[in-house]
């Protein structure tokens, strides 16, 4: 079972800065990319950031320049360095990561338990 396992949200001040730790469980699966999604009340979970195996990014566009995502594949860890927060960054984060079970036959998405980022004016 994929299991992520998620840390580092808090409350700062506008343009502070945060990071956000995901640490993936070990297993027979694969993981293809995994990424940071957040939900605003409200809102739908929107994507912020994610990154494949090989190291390809993709950011939504209200964080570009602000966020970075990397990875660490021996240790199944992702990270979202969060910088120039403002209060539209406000949401709970879900790291997320898209894997395949050995044996199955398609993979599937899952997700850890989502950690508070609040961003004060």
């Amino acid at each position: 079972q994929v299991q992520l396992v998620e840390y580092g949200g808090g409350l700062v001040q506008a343009g502070g800065s945060l990071r956000l730790f995901c640490a993936s469980s070990s297993g027979r699966f694969s993981i293809n990319s995994m990424g940071w999604y957040r939900q605003a009340p409200g809102k739908q979970r929107e994507m912020v950031a994610t990154i494949t195996s090989g190291g390809r990014t993709n950011y939504a566009d209200s964080v570009k320049g602000r966020f970075t995502i990397s990875r660490d594949n021996a240790k199944n860890t992702v990270y979202l360095q969060m910088n120039t927060l403002n209060p539209e960054d406000t949401a709970v984060y879900y790291c997320n990561a898209r894997a395949t079970i050995w044996g199955r036959l398609e993979d599937s998405d899952y997700w850890g338990q989502g950690t508070q980022v609040t961003v004060s004016s």
